[in-house]
């Protein structure tokens, strides 16, 4: 039977992420004193911690037992203020066995604001690596650090974006907004360098992820990687999923990579989350607030973590359903954007939201979520041809020609549109519809759900909040104004907050789609200006370097910096200093200058 909406839920929080407590020292001695199961063991995945609290933090292992057949082993928690392990103030030990798949998660209570503290688990005998975590800070706070990062495809390239963060000391938290793992198989998206660069999927995992055996496998894979467990060893992540965690594109009941024979969606899609909540240190599901939730940085910074995918989104609109070349297709298709019965957050979500912005006394009200938020409308003449070159892509065509194309038909509306801007007199009215006729880039993003961003960004706007979104996603950087409709009841026209947008780790970006030359910096600025200058919310992108963005909350003001790394496709690579990029907000504010 296909699982309601309520069922889901209560399957998920009955099944999903359980941790164990623990309260302080037990003094139950060490794992090899007391285990009655003498399998031998390997912590072959590092060691994690997450969600972190002002007085709570979850860590994380998995074990692997040598012994195939084994059903379970017991496994022991140390956490110490020191390095050396005397200065203990958490232990215990637990059995952990094949229903978690050998994961451990301890949610350690008691502990002290701003601290840092050690943690290993041991188990017959065998240590696991060391690993450091940090509470939330409390109190009056002058700052806030927070590193932000998604998408990292281990077939595509080196992660090397999580090893520049695993050296920073200065961080409060890192922050993944998802994609953490992909759920295609051998030969998919992005994998076309995967044999030379040694990040081929091994032979029990190569298909794609259908069952919970595949999800718990990939994870596995992923966490094999040096880099990323040597950030996770290094600091507190909070996470969310996206739609990779699940399956491309994914909605309430579909996604667009779940095909005819290949089951039940909601089977998939419980099979993936309960791996998701095995292998992230993150607290496990309630039925009441399924992922969402909340971290207090003092009286900084609030933030909020959000699902834009799993809960509640309904299916995304396509182009392909709609005759543009119409009036009538133009008219249905403005109706569907617009529709307030269509749902992103949904009613639930979204009120949470709303009550604890309104709520809050921090300084700093910030949205950790996937998609982009700026409404990134593009002239209709640029998106015709982009379609085009996605539908000839998609049958394995030349797209070349049509690329070329566009990049004509880029410069020729960039030409008008700088006229416009300047007051040229001699504009046309054809010429300005040419640039004024526009339509959302991306109907999977927040633009294809335009009535719960206004009531978002009015609501933000009606309390005098300073609203920072933060956004995955797209495998580039982008910082964008937020700006209310004209129509909005609660603040037309007004600036609402700005969004920051982090580059991938190591999934392609635009200069894959658009076939840049990104070995001609010259012209690749260019592109980047022109598509500023025709999105008239956009205020900066990066249109071909992977890497992370960081963000530095104080009183007056936050800045934004992207970081980028020299290459994913080579072991040895640099930091690009010369694409390191920063902005700055100020308090009160809500906008980023031109």
């Amino acid at each position: 039977m296909k699982l309601t909406r309520r069922s889901f839920l209560k399957a998920s929080a009955a099944g999903f992420g359980a941790a164990v407590l623990s309260y302080g020292l037990t003094g139950c001695g060490s794992s090899s004193d007391s285990s009655s199961n003498k399998v031998d063991v390997s912590f072959d995945y590092g060691v994690a911690s997450g969600d972190p609290l002002h007085n709570a933090v979850v860590i994380w292992t998995r074990v692997t037992p040598k012994l195939a057949a084994a059903d379970s082993v017991q496994v022991r928690w140390e956490v110490a203020l020191d390095k050396a392990f005397k200065e203990l103030v958490h232990d215990g030990m637990v059995q952990v066995g094949s229903d978690t798949d050998f994961t451990l998660k301890v949610d350690l209570q008691n502990l002290e604001a701003g601290t840092r503290y050690y943690y290993r688990f041991a188990s017959n005998e065998r240590l696991s690596p060391v690993g450091t975590t940090r509470t939330l800070p409390e109190g009056e706070l002058d700052q806030v650090k927070l590193a932000v990062m998604s998408c990292s495809n281990y077939p595509a390239g080196y992660f090397h974006a999580y090893t520049e963060v695993a050296k920073r000391d200065d961080l409060d938290a890192v922050l993944h907004l998802g994609d953490y793992i992909y759920e295609y198989g051998a030969g998919g998206y992005a994998s076309d360098d995967a044999q030379a660069l040694g990040r081929s999927f091994p032979a029990d995992n190569n298909s794609e992820l259908l069952t919970l055996s595949d999800y718990r496998k990939r994870y596995a894979l992923y966490r094999t990687d040096k880099e990323l467990q040597a950030l996770h060893q290094a600091a507190p992540f909070i996470t969310v999923w996206d739609d990779h965690e699940v399956s491309n594109d994914t909605w309430r009941d579909g996604a667009q990579n779940h095909n005819e024979g290949e089951g039940h969606f909601d089977d998939r899609k419980l099979a993936a989350l309960k791996a998701y909540f095995e292998w992230m240190p993150i607290r496990g599901q309630d039925s009441s607030q399924p992922i969402y939730r909340k971290f207090e940085f003092g009286d900084l910074v609030s933030l909020y973590m959000l699902d834009t995918r799993v809960l509640a989104r309904d299916k995304q609109l396509s182009y392909a359903d709609f005759d543009l070349t119409s009036q009538a297709g133009q008219g249905a298709f403005m109706a569907a954007l617009t529709d307030a019965n269509r749902s992103l957050l949904g009613g639930k979500q979204l009120n949470w939201l709303t009550d604890n912005m309104a709520l809050s006394a921090a300084t700093w009200q910030v949205l950790g979520q996937q998609v982009l938020m700026t409404k990134m409308w593009l002239p209709a003449e640029i998106m015709l041809i982009l379609g085009s070159v996605e539908a000839t892509l998609a049958a394995g065509g030349d797209v070349s020609a049509i690329l070329a194309e566009a990049n004509v038909l880029f410069a020729e509306l960039a030409q008008i549109k700088g006229r416009v801007l300047a007051g040229d007199p001699s504009v046309t009215a054809a010429e300005r519809a040419r640039v004024e006729t526009t339509i959302p880039y991306n109907l999977d993003a927040w633009d294809g759900y335009a009535y719960e961003r206004e009531a978002l960004l009015g609501a933000a706007r009606a309390m005098q909040k300073n609203l920072v979104v933060l956004a995955g996603d797209t495998h580039n950087g982008w910082a964008g104004n937020l700006i209310t409709a004209a129509n909005n009841p609660l603040a037309a026209n007004s600036h609402a907050g700005v969004e920051f947008a982090t580059s991938s780790v190591s999934s392609p970006g635009m200069e894959e789609y658009l076939s840049l030359d990104t070995s001609n910096p010259q012209a690749i600025a260019q592109t980047e200006q022109v598509i500023g200058l025709l999105i008239d919310h956009l205020h900066y992108t990066n249109l071909t370097d992977r890497g992370f963005l960081t963000l530095t909350f104080s009183r007056n003001y936050v800045d934004a910096q992207w970081h980028y790394v020299s290459s994913v496709k080579q072991r040895d690579y640099l930091m690009l200093e010369n694409r390191r990029h920063t902005m700055r907000v100020w308090a009160g504010a809500n906008r980023l200058d031109a």
